[in-house]
C-alpha cells in the first residue's frame, strides 16, 4: 500500500508540474492557450467534447485539448477514448499519439482506515490526479458523420449574430451600465459597468469585454463566492484575471466570437504566477469553467440566448 500510496503521490506531482511547465513554454513562446489558440477554419467549433457522450471538457482538460487541436491542425476538438473509438465502430490510426487529459480522484490511505475503525470517524481522502488518453475524431477512421462532426446547427457557433451576443448578455441577469471609458465590475455596487457600444469596433469586440466582466460578476460572494484580489497587481488580483481572461475565452468560443487577449501587459504577471505556483493554472481552470456554467445556466433559465447549446453537461 505504502508503494501505492506513494507512486499516486509522485504522478500527481508530475502532472501539475508538466502541464504547468507546457504552458509556460507556450506563453514564452508567444501562444497564451486560452485566447484563440487556433488558425483560422481549424478547431473553431466551440468548446472541446467527448463524441461519444456529447458532454464537454472543463477546466485545464478544455486548455490541453485547445493546444492540442491547435498544435496539430485538427479540424475540430471532438475526442474519443481508444476504447469509446473502438465501440462505434471507429479505429485509430497506426502511430497516431493521444492527447493527456486528466480527472480527479481520492483515495483513502491504510492509516486512515484504521484511524477511522477506531475513532468512529470519516477517513479523510486524498485527493490526486490521474491522466488517460484520449484522441481527436481527425486520428481515428471509420467513424460515422454523426460522431465525427455531432448534430449540425444552423449559425451557430460560426459567426455570432449581434441579437444572439445581447441577448445571451441579457439572460445573464447582470446590472449591464453604460457610459464613461472604463470597464468594470464593481463589487460595492454588484453592477457592470461599460464604455458606450459605439466605443467599440464591432458588437463581437463588446462582448469580449462584456464577456470578461461577467466572470468577475458570477464570482462575487452571493453567486460563486469566488476571492478576488484585493488590490491591482497583487497576486490575489492576478489569479482572479487568470480565471476572468479563460472564461471569457471560454464563452467567446460557445457564442462564436474569436476571443482576444485584452491585457497583454499582463502576460510576464501570468507567468510570474504560473512559475510560483504550478497549481495555479489548474485552479484557474477550474474556477473559469465553473463562472462559465453558472453564466450559461442562467441564460438558459431567463431563455434569452438563442445560440447557446442547450446540453453541454461536463465530460467525466
Amino acid at each position: 500500500m505504502a508503494r501505492t500510496t506513494r507512486k499516486a503521490g509522485e504522478d500527481r506531482q508530475d502532472i501539475y508540474t508538466e502541464v504547468t511547465e507546457r504552458i509556460i513554454r507556450e506563453v514564452e513562446g508567444g501562444v497564451i492557450p486560452w485566447v484563440r489558440p487556433w488558425k483560422d477554419g481549424v478547431g473553431q467549433d466551440g468548446l472541446p467534447v467527448n463524441a461519444a457522450s456529447g458532454r464537454r471538457y472543463s477546466g485545464i482538460n478544455l486548455l490541453l485539448l485547445w493546444m492540442s487541436a491547435s498544435g496539430h491542425g485538427y479540424s475540430t476538438s471532438r475526442w474519443l477514448t481508444y476504447r469509446q473509438a473502438a465501440e462505434v465502430g471507429g479505429q485509430v490510426r497506426r502511430g497516431e499519439r493521444g492527447t493527456m487529459v486528466v480527472y480527479a480522484a481520492t483515495y483513502t490511505p491504510r492509516d486512515e482506515v484504521e484511524r477511522s475503525n477506531e475513532s468512529g470517524e470519516e477517513p479523510r481522502s486524498i485527493p490526486f490526479l490521474k491522466r488517460f488518453v484520449v484522441f481527436n475524431v481527425d486520428q481515428i477512421d471509420g467513424l460515422s458523420d454523426r460522431m465525427r462532426h455531432g448534430e449540425q446547427v444552423a449559425d451557430a457557433p460560426g459567426i455570432a449574430r449581434n441579437g444572439d451576443l445581447d441577448r445571451f448578455v441579457a439572460a445573464t441577469g447582470a446590472d449591464m451600465r453604460f457610459g464613461g471609458s472604463e470597464a468594470y465590475y464593481s463589487r460595492s455596487g454588484d453592477y457592470i459597468q461599460m464604455p458606450p457600444p459605439e466605443a467599440f469596433g464591432s458588437a463581437q469586440d463588446l462582448f469580449t469585454v462584456q464577456a470578461h466582466e461577467l466572470a468577475h460578476w458570477a464570482g462575487a460572494a452571493h453567486r460563486l463566492n469566488r476571492e478576488f484580489g484585493a488590490r491591482f497587481g497583487d497576486t490575489a488580483y492576478m489569479r482572479e484575471e487568470l480565471v476572468a481572461e479563460i472564461a471569457a475565452a471560454q464563452l467567446s468560443a460557445v457564442m462564436g466570437v474569436p476571443p482576444v487577449l485584452r491585457h497583454a501587459a499582463y502576460v510576464q504577471h501570468w507567468l510570474s504566477l504560473l512559475r510560483e505556483d504550478r497549481h495555479a493554472i489548474f485552479n484557474a481552470a477550474r474556477h473559469a469553467s465553473a463562472a462559465v456554467d453558472f453564466l450559461l445556466n442562467r441564460a438558459r433559465a431567463n431563455e434569452g440566448a438563442g445560440c447557446v447549446q442547450p446540453d453541454m453537461a461536463v465530460a467525466a
